[in-house]
């Protein structure tokens, strides 16, 4: 069989699909979006490693989060924008472009996973050079192959599916752990403290879980395509708007470090 893997060098991605009425709508808030991202999530990281007292390991764990979503925003949304105004057929991206967008675009899994799947994806050869996606993905791109896919699948759903069961049951023992000291403990703070960030977290973690299988999920329906789009796009924009939110502000230490912040600035301002 030819290696054909290389034969299109220079792949054709949709983009965001949208209606010269619409579009200046779509860029406008789009951007917002963007500039709100790397302006917050870029603004936790700098607060964390200026103040020493932050300088602790949970904080220096939670700076993985707003790294990933401002590396993961960056790779995207740039293109987005930028197609937005541009015609269908000047849409190009390289195929080297294309693999780093994936595996940007995958960091919200682990590390590994992404190198395999992108590595069972790359040995493919590809007759097609259309990415039927706003951006490349994994499954937009083996897509193009005219091979057989199955490995990719399997690989795939079984993946979908150790992840799905195995976060769920995670996070259902953790919560259902928390429920019991919290039922056993009469300290109304420490309860009340308790529910506050489950209820937080439990928020950012079922938009993202429910956004990211959704797009896994249609993936399986061509004729779904459209709600299938949007929901990738929500999956790269909506959490990374809220874990600034929902994590920075939740978090005492950065949340007093910040309203010191501005106060200062309102004081040196009059």
């Amino acid at each position: 069989m030819d290696n054909l893997t290389f034969r299109y060098n220079i792949l054709l991605v949709e983009g965001l699909k949208v209606t010269p009425q619409s579009s200046h709508l779509a860029f406008i808030l789009l951007l917002i979006a963007y500039i709100f991202i790397m302006v917050a999530n870029i603004g936790i990281l700098i607060q964390i490693s200026a103040e020493k007292s932050l300088h602790q390991p949970m904080h220096i764990l939670y700076c993985n989060l707003p790294l990933s979503d401002v590396l993961g925003t960056n790779i995207i949304v740039p293109r987005l924008l930028k197609y937005i105004f541009m015609e269908p057929s000047e849409r190009y991206i390289t195929y080297v472009e294309c693999v780093i967008q994936i595996f940007f675009a995958h960091l919200y899994g682990t590390t590994s996973h992404t190198v395999l799947m992108i590595g069972l994806t790359v040995r493919l050869s590809h007759c097609r050079y259309v990415i039927q996606n706003p951006f490349c993905d994994n499954a937009s791109l083996f897509k193009l192959s005219c091979e057989n896919v199955v490995i990719n699948n399997v690989y795939g759903l079984t993946f979908t599916i150790v992840l799905l069961t195995s976060s769920l049951g995670s996070v259902a023992t953790t919560y259902l752990r928390i429920a019991i000291v919290c039922f056993k403990s009469k300290n109304k703070a420490t309860n009340s403290k308790a529910i506050k960030t489950c209820s937080t977290h439990l928020a950012c973690y079922v938009i993202m879980m429910v956004s990211g299988f959704t797009t896994i999920f249609l993936h399986r329906f061509p004729e779904l395509s459209d709600s299938r789009k949007l929901s990738t796009i929500l999956f790269h924009v909506v959490p990374p708007c809220l874990n600034p939110i929902i994590y920075g502000l939740q978090a005492k230490e950065i949340r007093q470090r910040i309203f010191q912040l501005f106060n200062r600035n309102k004081v040196n301002s009059k």
